[in-house]
């Protein structure tokens, strides 16, 4: 296994939000997929990156999905 797992703190950093953000949407649902191991949670970098390619949009109005 060689791809590096960023804790909370790092994936909220990369995202631009913070952490009690991605806290918040552990238990809501609607963030990026992550990986509980034991107590600890992390997150792979393509979960990260499939999170914010999901979220592109082309205006406002724009409720996501398929064009």
């Amino acid at each position: 296994m060689s791809s590096r797992l960023f804790t909370t703190p790092e994936a909220a950093q990369e995202l631009g939000v913070s952490p009690n953000h991605l806290e918040k949407l552990r238990v809501t649902g609607g963030g990026p997929e992550f990986i509980k191991l034991g107590r600890s949670v992390r997150y792979e970098p393509t979960a990260l990156q499939a999170y914010v390619a999901a979220r592109r949009r082309r205006s406002t109005s724009d409720q996501g999905g398929t064009l």
